[in-house]
């Protein structure tokens, strides 16, 4: 693509909506992976010390509302003994949020479309918020922090490169790492990191984590 034409690609892509943006790359099956439409990160393979760790934070913390922001395709968290916690699961696909409504929905379990970065969000103990920040803007990040701590709810769990030493600005849709200890969020240290302990190609990103907060010592 001549750079003329990249520019004007990259204009279209900023301004697309954030809806039509992650719309588009679920129907278009950009981020399928071998067991997981949410990429390959969401796959089963990758999610095993996640997986463990989840469960253990859960019941140390004794959070009994969990809200999964963005929930993607469930894939990996239908293999976490939630028990009877309340859990509702988010996305900004709605295609998506109906699939899983008609797999996953139960007594203890909900899937609504909401927009992360400005709809009303519920008042939980937790939000868990995993590869997200990852594909959005700065200013759609701190929109989307912003909207977490008016929600009201207690502790952030959210991906981190805590060893990353600079970060960098995209347009929405696309990937880099993020160290939300670094500039423009300057969170402050974690109260515990969950190391996700990639493999395989994903081995590079070494430092890949989840780290805890509580949303009220965040200022932004």
């Amino acid at each position: 693509m001549r750079p003329f034409k990249k520019l004007i690609q990259r204009l279209k892509d900023k301004n697309k909506s954030i809806a039509r943006v992650f719309n588009d790359i679920y129907h278009s099956r950009r981020w399928t992976g071998s067991d997981s439409i949410s990429g390959t990160g969401s796959g089963l393979a990758q999610t095993v010390a996640l997986r463990r760790e989840l469960s253990a934070l859960l019941k140390r913390l004794n959070i009994k509302s969990l809200l999964d922001a963005p929930c993607g395709d469930f894939h990996w968290m239908k293999e976490v003994d939630l028990g009877t916690r309340c859990y509702t699961g988010i996305d900004i696909v709605s295609d998506l949020i109906v699939e899983n409504q008609k797999k996953y929905n139960n007594e203890y379990r909900k899937f609504i479309s909401f927009d992360i970065s400005r709809d009303p969000l519920p008042q939980v103990d937790m939000i868990l918020c995993r590869d997200c920040f990852v594909h959005l803007s700065f200013k759609n990040i701190i929109a989307t922090i912003k909207n977490f701590k008016r929600s009201g709810s207690k502790h952030l769990l959210t991906t981190t490169f805590h060893k990353w030493t600079k970060n960098a600005d995209i347009v929405t849709g696309g990937w880099r790492p993020i160290n939300l200890q670094l500039r423009p969020f300057s969170f402050p240290d974690p109260i515990q990191i969950i190391d996700e302990q990639c493999s395989g190609a994903e081995r590079q990103y070494w430092d890949k984590s989840l780290g805890l907060w509580k949303l009220e010592d965040i200022q932004i």
